[in-house]
């Protein structure tokens, strides 16, 4: 598939190593731009999760792993962050040269403009207002790897008596052709539908909000896919600390009752 891939300016920045990053070609983790940390990743039942605080602005960490050139098709809440579509396999997103990091800090508005990702309330999510809540609480990633156009092989020649050859052009001609006819769309990326998380009330689960306008400059490029499913997908489940408790993702801590918490008696 062929298709114009938005290529951030600032592809070559270095982040650093995160212990919470999670991700074989591409490396995610979920960083609190306002507490200025990346968040803790708690794995449950085979998911990943992280404890988001209401209010608090995020971004999405990317680090390409790989020697090549990688398509990132970012979702979160089950919205593309590019271009606002419900979130699909065959859609735009963003490029990383081999070896480049990213910082995706909001929903795109234009080539130099994003409204910032924050947690909050479900009713607030972007997801939410625009009618779309059932996929509130995942942040999700599909990877995949540049087409690589092997080296020409030439075509066997047929003799004459001048010398010269003739080369047979159409069968693999053909092969191009058939080889270059993918599918536009891919399947929609998969719900969310724990039955943890359909017991929780609406109002107390996390989605992500639409948020303050900023500058964020990024270009476009093509980009050909190697195939037409990803080479991976990484997905990060989120909700408050005390959801995340109240469904065991987090173990809950006893309280903090010492036997010595002081040296003399003290007047009551």
């Amino acid at each position: 598939m062929n298709l114009k891939a938005v290529a951030l300016a600032v592809l070559m920045a270095t982040l650093a190593q995160q212990a919470q990053a999670i991700g074989s070609l591409t490396d995610i983790s979920i960083y609190d731009r306002r507490e200025h940390r990346t968040l803790p990743v708690y794995e449950h039942d085979g998911r990943y999760y992280v404890a988001g605080r209401p209010g608090n602005e995020y971004q999405i960490n990317l680090r390409n792993q790989s020697g090549g050139d990688v398509l990132t098709v970012i979702s979160v809440d089950g919205v593309n962050a590019v271009t606002g579509e419900t979130a699909g396999w065959g859609q735009t997103g963003y490029v990383l040269g081999a070896g480049a990091s990213a910082e995706i800090a909001g929903w795109r508005k234009s080539q130099d403009r994003i409204a910032a990702f924050y947690f909050t309330r479900l009713p607030d999510s972007y997801a939410a207002r625009t009618d779309r809540p059932d996929n509130a609480g995942v942040i999700g990633v599909a990877v995949f790897r540049r087409k690589i156009e092997p080296p020409p092989v030439p075509y066997p020649a047929f003799g004459r008596e001048d010398g010269r050859g003739y080369y047979d052009g159409g069968a693999a001609a053909g092969e191009a052709a058939a080889s270059s006819a993918l599918a536009n769309q891919a399947p929609a990326a998969p719900r969310s539908d724990a039955p943890e998380r359909k017991a929780m009330r609406d109002g107390s689960r996390l989605g992500t909000g639409h948020g303050r306008g900023e500058y964020s400059h990024v270009t476009y490029t093509d980009f050909e896919r190697a195939t037409e499913a990803p080479a991976e997908i990484i997905s990060i489940y989120y909700d408050s600390y005390s959801n995340l408790v109240a469904q065991g993702v987090i173990p809950s801590r006893p309280p903090a009752i010492r036997p010595f918490p002081g040296n003399f008696v003290p007047d009551p």
